[in-house]
């Protein structure tokens, strides 16, 4: 099981760009990485999730100048796995990969969860893993404009609203914050599960199936906005990110959007509280402050390890990648070395008294019983 004793602000870890600067040079100059290459190979990234969610999205934009950075610039290879919230493709990573550096796993709040939480299907261990990368994100709750939901002081007209429903992957996989933040607002929404990813609840959306539906930022900028643009889509609040005191922010790529707290205060006239908030402040740390992460086995060796970090080093610095990453990933701060093993504490453990809650709250909200 996962370490114990997280607390927010007591974790207080930041993904900055100053924790980045420095450590690539050092990476990229370490006799280990100038040594060895991956010329010739053919590497497999694992995404456990379907094509066109918020992951399959940032992979895609990562691999051409994974390609490009990586010592000896060989090809790399997509494979989407689909099922079970992206637990499957994360027990198949677990059980099958060499430790040879050849295959890479993107992990993200979906598959961090189902371990937080001790969900019997996981048959993968954190702990077993080496961190290359992190990568924080945001995301943003959106609904259909018959609603005629705008903000914060529609919220009592979304809460008598009939029909509500949301497309879920699990009740453990990243859904579990927008389902939280749905009971922190006293909403009646039922929650459909069974989609493959964040792309498919997003269709259902426009198909009006779901009235009710969120995106990571990289899918929200590149599939929704348009949607906002058009008028099908009404977006209410963003996540918002972390900063260093441990506080939730606006997120800059979404500056005119009010965070989930700040909407709920606007609604309510108090300061979201209790053991439900406790619960969405820490899962929203390993589902967007620390959400994404390149891993593989422990076993692999350290230098073949160091020729990720420093091929991600030098992604980072890419004029392509600072162009472009605002319009497809979001502008937040990707990191390697010691901000990202950071990022990796946060972002998977979980004080056992706020994993007991979850626990008895999702027996009691969807008769799912965790081992």
């Amino acid at each position: 099981m996962p370490g114990e004793g997280f607390m927010n602000k007591a974790t207080n870890f930041t993904l900055t760009r100053r924790a980045l600067g420095g450590l690539g040079l050092g990476l990229a100059a370490t006799g280990a990485a100038q040594a060895q290459d991956m010329a010739g190979k053919t590497i497999e990234w694992i995404i456990p999730f379907a094509v066109g969610g918020g992951s399959d999205v940032w992979a895609r934009f990562h691999l051409p100048l994974l390609q490009r950075h990586m010592a000896g610039n060989p090809t790399v290879v997509i494979r989407n796995v689909t099922g079970g919230g992206s637990i499957n493709g994360a027990n198949q990573f677990a059980q099958r990969t060499r430790p040879d550096g050849l295959t890479i796993l993107g992990t993200s709040g979906s598959t961090q969860f189902p371990y937080l939480m001790g969900d019997p299907r996981v048959r993968y261990d954190y702990r077993a893993w080496s961190v290359l990368m992190a990568s924080p994100t945001g995301g943003v709750l959106y609904v259909r404009p018959e609603l005629g939901v705008r903000g914060p002081a529609d919220l009592a007209k979304l809460q008598a609203a009939q029909g509500l429903r949301f497309g879920s992957q699990g009740p453990t996989s990243l859904d579990i914050v927008p389902t939280l933040a749905f009971e922190l607002m006293n909403l009646n929404v039922q929650i459909v599960f069974g989609m493959q990813g964040r792309g498919q609840g997003r269709l259902a959306f426009e198909r009006g199936e779901t009235p009710i539906d969120y995106q990571t930022s990289s899918a929200y900028t590149s599939q929704v906005l348009p949607l906002v643009r058009e008028g099908k889509a009404v977006p209410l609040f963003s996540y918002g990110i972390m900063n260093a005191n441990g506080d939730i922010v606006r997120d800059p790529n979404f500056p005119d959007l009010p965070t989930f707290p700040e909407f709920l205060k606007a609604a309510t006239g108090r300061d979201p509280s209790g053991p439900a908030w406790d619960a969405y402040q820490t899962l929203f740390v390993a589902g967007f402050a620390a959400q994404k992460f390149v891993v593989v086995p422990k076993e692999t060796p350290r230098a073949v390890q160091d020729l990720y970090r420093a091929a991600f080093t030098r992604i980072f610095a890419d004029p392509e990648y600072k162009e472009k990453r605002g319009a497809v990933i979001g502008e937040y701060d990707e990191v390697v070395g010691e901000a990202a093993e950071k990022a990796y504490a946060a972002g998977t453990v979980i004080s056992e008294a706020t994993r007991e809650w979850i626990k008895e709250w999702l027996l009691r909200r969807f008769n799912h019983r965790l081992g």
